[in-house]
């Protein structure tokens, strides 16, 4: 046994094909023993052992902790006796459209009623040939982010109709307009 031990450290260790050889073997024994002892009849390819269900990291018995609850929506105010968000919106979304055959003095005197100060200053001198929409297509869809700030859209025949409206001293007004093409 030692003479064959001498013969392999002095004959094949000694040359690089020696050593290729050596290390072959015992890469192939290494993995040969591994197939054997391993449970490698039903392996697919991908990940093993995978879960057939989600895996849950949160219970259902455990309580909220209140950081991600949302907030209520607000609450609307009205004086009594004016009008509600939604119909301030429609009236002046149907003065805007309206801007065919009419001078531009008509057309924002009808802006007027349904506008803030702030607003009635911008649209002062607008010329109403470039409102980019002839009619309403839609209702009001009130998204209200306090208790005096909505966003009401109206679908328009070219698009989107979009107003800020503020409660001032208990009157809803529009305070901003934009408009979207569809």
């Amino acid at each position: 046994m030692r003479r064959a031990a001498q013969l392999v450290a002095r004959g094949l260790l000694r040359s690089r094909l020696g050593v290729a050889l050596v290390l072959a073997v015992v890469v192939l024994g290494v993995v040969g023993a591994a197939k054997v002892f391993s449970d490698s009849a039903d392996a697919r390819p991908g990940l093993n052992g995978a879960p057939d269900q989600p895996i849950l990291t949160v219970t259902a018995t455990i309580p909220d902790d209140g950081l991600a609850s949302p907030e209520p929506a607000p609450s609307l105010t009205v004086s009594p006796g004016t009008a509600v968000p939604a119909t301030v919106a429609e009236a002046f979304g149907r003065a805007w459209v309206n801007h065919r055959n009419v001078t531009a003095e008509a057309w924002y005197a009808g802006l007027l009623p349904h506008c803030t100060e702030g607003l009635a200053e911008k649209l002062a001198g607008v010329d109403p040939t470039g409102v980019p929409a002839d009619r309403l297509t839609g209702e009001p869809i009130l998204i209200p982010y306090a208790d005096k700030i909505v966003e009401a859209t109206i679908r328009v025949d070219s698009g989107l109709l979009r107003l800020r409206l503020t409660a001032v001293e208990g009157r809803w007004l529009v305070d901003g307009i934009d408009w979207e093409r569809a």
